[in-house]
């Protein structure tokens, strides 16, 4: 999902929120994924649908009564959905063309001796099942998460000062996180967030630390346990908390930690200090109003000047007083994208449906040249880009004066000490002269 073309990046976004990272997932609408849909599901041999079995007893319904295994089965995405595939495909084809027979006592007495399957990803139509239904999976949690970070119907009390917020969640968890020192992560990482904060909320109210999920007699007990112990937090141990964030969905059957240990472990093992076939990729930086891409910056300001009447050196000269340095030419960037992100155009703040429309806005109004108050953009949120791999943000260069002082700097001779008499230079030395006189001080 995160290698989604920079055009699908910027399809019209929803209202103004606190993002703290990049912008990454497709934003088109579809299905809702719930937490709260049905785990059962039905056994893939008996003829008749009912029972509907919770997993663990299914699992061991068809190891005694049917002697079929499924192997890594906590790798299935979907137990259900992959329950009813392999029902209407047993019913297609003996069991025997699917699953590997396993002969247990096979040197014993034929009255003694069983027969087990094993259904595994070793077949390719297995696999290939796992991966879709892990992709189906992936993309109603991506679109889950959309939905409520575009939403702007969300009302909660904060847990812990009971603080109403109506809006949207990041209000609340941004809140949680500045003023109860309460990270559960950035609004953005999270979904299926109601129910995520109704299983914190339920731990308190049961006088459970969320950290340590020590049970004790009072709230007040627990809220000074949790204020004195910094415990104001999830513990990364306990996976009933992984459902929530959606790192946990990128990759088939695991956990941010099992990623996290396999990239590290990636780079301990590898030794190789040969370079010789290492190839930089070309800089491509792309256009602050339309997918145009360009190799070097004289392109892209040319081109943003040409075709959009966008003139970042004019601007950094307008706000010559203001001092434009690095991090505030990355803030103003930030700031542009965001709002056209929106579809909101960046000088007059008037919103559109669409990125289409707010183009054509700026063209006609000339309002490419409009920039707000610093105070509107010099914002320390947007120090985060708003698209991964902005190159533009990396090719930004200081301020004229800045660059101009270090001109002047790179032309100042340095003057060292003649050292070819030693001891004359140890009589005559400024700093011999300092000691002495610091010595009388003292």
């Amino acid at each position: 999902e995160r290698s989604r073309s920079w055009a699908t990046w910027c399809k019209a976004g929803a209202g103004r929120d606190s993002i703290l990272e990049p912008l990454s997932f497709p934003e088109d609408p579809g299905s809702s994924a719930s937490l709260s849909s049905t785990k059962a599901a039905p056994c893939a041999l008996c003829p008749d649908l009912q029972p509907l079995w919770e997993k663990d007893p299914l699992l061991k319904h068809l190891l005694l009564e049917h002697k079929l295994v499924i192997a890594d089965v906590r790798l299935v995405a979907d137990f259900p959905r992959y329950m009813m595939y392999w029902r209407r495909r047993f019913a297609e084809q003996p069991l025997t063309d699917f699953c590997s027979v396993i002969q247990t006592n096979s040197e014993g007495p034929v009255e003694k001796q069983e027969q087990y399957f094993l259904l595994c990803d070793a077949l390719p139509e297995d696999r290939i099942l796992r991966e879709q239904l892990q992709q189906r999976r992936l993309e109603e949690v991506l679109e889950q998460q959309q939905r409520e970070r575009e939403d702007i119907t969300f009302q909660r009390a904060c847990m812990f000062c009971n603080e109403e917020f109506k809006g949207n969640r990041s209000l609340l968890l941004n809140h949680m996180a500045k003023e109860h020192a309460c990270n559960v992560g950035l609004p953005d990482n999270i979904v299926y967030c109601d129910e995520f904060l109704d299983t914190l909320e339920k731990k308190l109210d049961s006088l459970q630390c969320l950290y340590c999920e020590k049970v004790f007699r009072d709230k007040t007990t627990l809220k000074d346990h949790m204020r004195k112990k910094q415990h104001r937090k999830i513990s990364s141990k306990n996976k009933e908390y992984d459902r929530f964030y959606v790192i946990n969905y990128l990759e088939l059957g695991k956990t941010w930690e099992e990623v996290q240990s396999e990239d590290d472990r990636e780079l301990a093992e590898d030794q190789d200090d040969d370079w010789s076939d290492w190839q930089a990729h070309p800089l491509r930086v792309v256009c602050l109003f339309c997918e145009h891409q360009s190799d070097t910056m004289e392109q892209i300001y040319a081109h943003m000047e040409e075709t959009h009447g966008f003139d970042l050196h004019k601007i950094k000269a307008d706000f010559s007083e203001y001092n434009l340095k690095f991090y505030q030419q990355v803030k103003l960037v930030n700031y542009i994208r965001r709002e056209l992100h929106q579809c909101r155009c960046y000088g007059c703040q008037e919103k559109f449906v669409s990125r289409e429309e707010v183009l054509r806005h700026i063209v006609d109004t000339t309002h490419a040249m409009k920039i707000p108050e610093p105070s509107t953009w010099d914002q320390p949120q947007y120090y985060f880009p708003t698209y991964e791999n902005d190159a533009l943000l990396c090719a930004l260069s200081d301020s004229d004066s800045e660059m101009e002082e270090a001109e002047r700097c790179r032309g100042v001779p340095v003057i060292a000490e003649d050292v070819s008499d030693l001891q004359e230079l140890r009589h005559n030395s400024a700093l011999n002269h300092l000691l002495k006189n610091f010595g009388h001080e003292n």
